[in-house]
């Protein structure tokens, strides 16, 4: 079960990373578009869809990070074994 949990951390971890990349990679494309000094106004609203985008991906990925994050969470708790139950002595 722990070779099951890395795996899936190392994988998150993965895409996490390149979707951060991605997003910052658009971002960046984004208002170097619109911040352009290009006088086509196409150009510009491209610009600007593309940073909308990213600051929806990122939103999203912060949300799904979030959520694997529990759920890798829940996983470890399950896989820890349940504690002794108390032993009663006869007090005499």
């Amino acid at each position: 079960m722990s070779d099951l949990l890395e795996l899936i951390n190392s994988i998150t971890l993965s895409v996490v990373t390149v979707a951060w990349a991605l997003f910052l990679v658009t971002w960046v494309v984004g208002w170097a578009l619109r911040g352009s000094p290009i006088p086509f106004y196409r150009v510009k609203r491209i610009g600007q869809s593309l940073i909308e985008d990213a600051v929806w991906g990122a939103f999203w990925l912060a949300i799904g990070s979030s959520v694997f994050a529990l759920i890798a969470y829940i996983a470890s708790q399950i896989n820890v074994p349940y504690p002794e139950p108390p032993q009663i002595t006869p007090s005499g």
